[in-house]
Protein backbone atom coordinates (compact mmCIF):
# COMPACT_ATOMS: atom_id res chain seq x y z
CA UNK A 1 0.00 0.00 0.00
CA UNK A 2 1.58 3.02 -0.40
CA UNK A 3 1.07 4.51 2.93
CA UNK A 4 3.72 1.53 4.27
CA UNK A 5 6.29 3.87 5.03
CA UNK A 6 9.47 1.85 4.49
CA UNK A 7 11.30 2.82 1.16
CA UNK A 8 12.21 -0.97 0.63
CA UNK A 9 8.81 -2.26 0.36
CA UNK A 10 7.56 0.54 -1.51
CA UNK A 11 5.61 -0.85 -4.39
CA UNK A 12 6.92 -4.56 -3.43
CA UNK A 13 5.51 -7.41 -5.37
CA UNK A 14 6.39 -10.07 -2.34
CA UNK A 15 5.85 -13.91 -3.08
CA UNK A 16 4.67 -15.50 0.70
CA UNK A 17 7.14 -18.49 0.52
CA UNK A 18 6.87 -19.67 4.26
CA UNK A 19 4.38 -18.68 6.80
CA UNK A 20 3.18 -20.60 10.07
CA UNK A 21 1.86 -19.30 13.08
CA UNK A 22 6.12 -18.10 14.60
CA UNK A 23 6.91 -16.35 10.80
CA UNK A 24 6.53 -15.60 7.44
CA UNK A 25 8.91 -15.36 4.58
CA UNK A 26 9.03 -13.91 1.12
CA UNK A 27 11.15 -13.17 -1.83
CA UNK A 28 10.48 -9.33 -3.48
CA UNK A 29 9.83 -10.00 -7.44
CA UNK A 30 10.28 -6.63 -9.00
CA UNK A 31 13.62 -4.91 -7.89
CA UNK A 32 16.32 -6.10 -10.38
CA UNK A 33 19.81 -5.28 -8.52
CA UNK A 34 21.52 -2.37 -10.11
CA UNK A 35 24.79 -3.60 -10.65
CA UNK A 36 24.62 -7.67 -10.70
CA UNK A 37 23.01 -10.37 -13.58
CA UNK A 38 22.85 -13.65 -12.93
CA UNK A 39 25.80 -14.77 -15.66
CA UNK A 40 27.85 -12.43 -13.19
CA UNK A 41 27.13 -13.86 -9.95
CA UNK A 42 27.62 -17.42 -11.43
CA UNK A 43 31.63 -16.10 -12.52
CA UNK A 44 31.90 -15.10 -9.10
CA UNK A 45 30.71 -17.87 -7.57
CA UNK A 46 33.19 -20.07 -10.26
CA UNK A 47 30.32 -21.79 -11.94
CA UNK A 48 31.02 -22.85 -14.68
CA UNK A 49 28.09 -22.83 -17.58
CA UNK A 50 25.86 -19.91 -18.26
CA UNK A 51 22.12 -19.46 -17.91
CA UNK A 52 20.50 -20.92 -21.19
CA UNK A 53 18.28 -18.15 -22.94
CA UNK A 54 21.15 -15.21 -22.13
CA UNK A 55 21.59 -13.62 -18.30
CA UNK A 56 18.71 -12.69 -16.30
CA UNK A 57 18.67 -9.94 -13.39
CA UNK A 58 19.41 -10.62 -9.91
CA UNK A 59 16.43 -9.57 -7.77
CA UNK A 60 16.67 -7.62 -4.36
CA UNK A 61 14.65 -10.26 -2.56
CA UNK A 62 14.45 -8.15 0.70
CA UNK A 63 16.02 -6.54 3.63
CA UNK A 64 17.67 -10.03 5.53
CA UNK A 65 20.41 -11.98 4.30
CA UNK A 66 21.17 -9.92 1.25
CA UNK A 67 24.31 -12.04 0.85
CA UNK A 68 22.41 -15.12 0.81
CA UNK A 69 20.68 -16.48 -2.48
CA UNK A 70 17.48 -17.86 -3.00
CA UNK A 71 16.28 -19.62 -6.02
CA UNK A 72 12.56 -19.11 -7.14
CA UNK A 73 11.66 -22.26 -9.22
CA UNK A 74 9.02 -24.27 -11.15
CA UNK A 75 8.67 -27.45 -9.20
CA UNK A 76 10.11 -29.74 -12.41
CA UNK A 77 13.68 -29.24 -10.23
CA UNK A 78 13.39 -30.36 -6.91
CA UNK A 79 16.47 -31.38 -4.50
CA UNK A 80 14.36 -33.29 -1.48
CA UNK A 81 16.54 -32.73 1.54
CA UNK A 82 16.74 -28.44 0.47
CA UNK A 83 13.96 -27.77 -1.63
CA UNK A 84 11.00 -25.79 0.04
CA UNK A 85 7.58 -26.32 -1.84
CA UNK A 86 5.50 -23.72 -2.28
CA UNK A 87 2.02 -23.91 -3.48
CA UNK A 88 1.00 -23.46 -7.21
CA UNK A 89 4.17 -25.46 -8.46
CA UNK A 90 6.94 -23.49 -7.10
CA UNK A 91 9.82 -24.23 -4.92
CA UNK A 92 12.54 -22.11 -3.74
CA UNK A 93 16.28 -23.77 -2.92
CA UNK A 94 18.67 -21.97 -1.90
CA UNK A 95 21.76 -24.16 -2.24
CA UNK A 96 25.34 -23.84 -4.75
CA UNK A 97 23.27 -27.13 -6.56
CA UNK A 98 20.72 -25.28 -8.21
CA UNK A 99 22.84 -22.75 -9.05
CA UNK A 100 24.54 -25.34 -10.72
CA UNK A 101 21.49 -27.04 -12.27
CA UNK A 102 20.13 -23.41 -13.98
CA UNK A 103 23.46 -23.43 -16.13
CA UNK A 104 22.33 -27.15 -17.90
CA UNK A 105 19.72 -27.05 -20.78
CA UNK A 106 18.58 -30.81 -19.16
CA UNK A 107 18.41 -30.02 -15.61
CA UNK A 108 17.45 -26.71 -15.26
CA UNK A 109 13.76 -25.96 -13.91
CA UNK A 110 11.23 -24.61 -16.23
CA UNK A 111 11.23 -20.80 -14.74
CA UNK A 112 13.08 -19.82 -12.04
CA UNK A 113 14.51 -16.20 -10.82
CA UNK A 114 17.76 -15.58 -8.29
CA UNK A 115 16.88 -13.27 -5.17
CA UNK A 116 19.58 -12.39 -2.78
CA UNK A 117 18.08 -11.65 0.88
CA UNK A 118 14.34 -12.36 1.89
CA UNK A 119 11.58 -10.10 3.54
CA UNK A 120 10.87 -11.82 7.22
CA UNK A 121 8.09 -11.21 9.74
CA UNK A 122 7.99 -12.64 12.87
CA UNK A 123 4.99 -14.10 15.10
CA UNK A 124 2.07 -12.69 14.10
CA UNK A 125 3.71 -9.55 12.24
CA UNK A 126 2.13 -9.99 9.13
CA UNK A 127 -1.19 -10.93 10.23
CA UNK A 128 -1.04 -7.70 12.16
CA UNK A 129 0.29 -5.68 8.72
CA UNK A 130 -2.60 -7.10 6.73
CA UNK A 131 -5.07 -6.27 9.28
CA UNK A 132 -3.74 -2.74 10.00
CA UNK A 133 -3.83 -2.66 5.44
CA UNK A 134 -0.32 -2.33 4.63
CA UNK A 135 -0.50 -5.15 2.24
CA UNK A 136 -2.92 -6.12 -0.28
CA UNK A 137 -2.62 -10.06 -0.58
CA UNK A 138 -3.65 -11.86 -3.75
CA UNK A 139 -2.67 -15.60 -5.79
CA UNK A 140 0.06 -15.65 -7.61
CA UNK A 141 0.76 -15.83 -11.16
CA UNK A 142 3.70 -16.95 -13.31
CA UNK A 143 3.63 -13.91 -15.64
CA UNK A 144 4.10 -12.17 -12.76
CA UNK A 145 6.50 -14.07 -10.86
CA UNK A 146 9.19 -14.86 -13.60
CA UNK A 147 8.98 -12.53 -16.02
CA UNK A 148 11.21 -9.62 -16.89
CA UNK A 149 9.47 -6.29 -17.06
CA UNK A 150 9.92 -5.51 -13.21
CA UNK A 151 8.94 -1.83 -13.86
CA UNK A 152 4.81 -2.35 -14.28
CA UNK A 153 4.53 -5.97 -12.16
CA UNK A 154 3.16 -4.17 -9.19
CA UNK A 155 0.62 -1.78 -11.44
CA UNK A 156 -0.11 -5.70 -12.84
CA UNK A 157 -0.41 -7.64 -9.21
CA UNK A 158 -2.77 -4.42 -8.59
CA UNK A 159 -4.69 -4.91 -11.27
CA UNK A 160 -4.95 -8.69 -10.98
CA UNK A 161 -6.63 -8.49 -7.63
CA UNK A 162 -8.96 -5.42 -9.24
CA UNK A 163 -7.31 -2.52 -7.92
CA UNK A 164 -6.84 0.39 -10.22
CA UNK A 165 -3.12 2.25 -8.59
CA UNK A 166 -4.38 5.93 -10.02
CA UNK A 167 -7.78 5.25 -7.18
CA UNK A 168 -5.66 3.73 -4.49
CA UNK A 169 -4.80 5.90 -1.28
CA UNK A 170 -3.12 5.42 1.58
CA UNK A 171 -5.68 7.31 3.78
CA UNK A 172 -7.49 4.90 6.10
CA UNK A 173 -10.68 5.33 7.60
CA UNK A 174 -12.98 3.78 10.38
CA UNK A 175 -16.87 3.11 9.72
Amino acid sequence: MPNIGDPRFEQAVILICAHDATHAMGLRLNEPHADLDLDQLLQSLEVEGRAPGGSRPVLIGGPVETERGFVLHSDDYCDPSASLLVDGGLAVTATREVLIAMTDPIQAPRRAVLALGYAGWGEGQLETELVENVWLAGEADDGILFDSDHETKWARAMARIGVDVAHLSGDVGRA
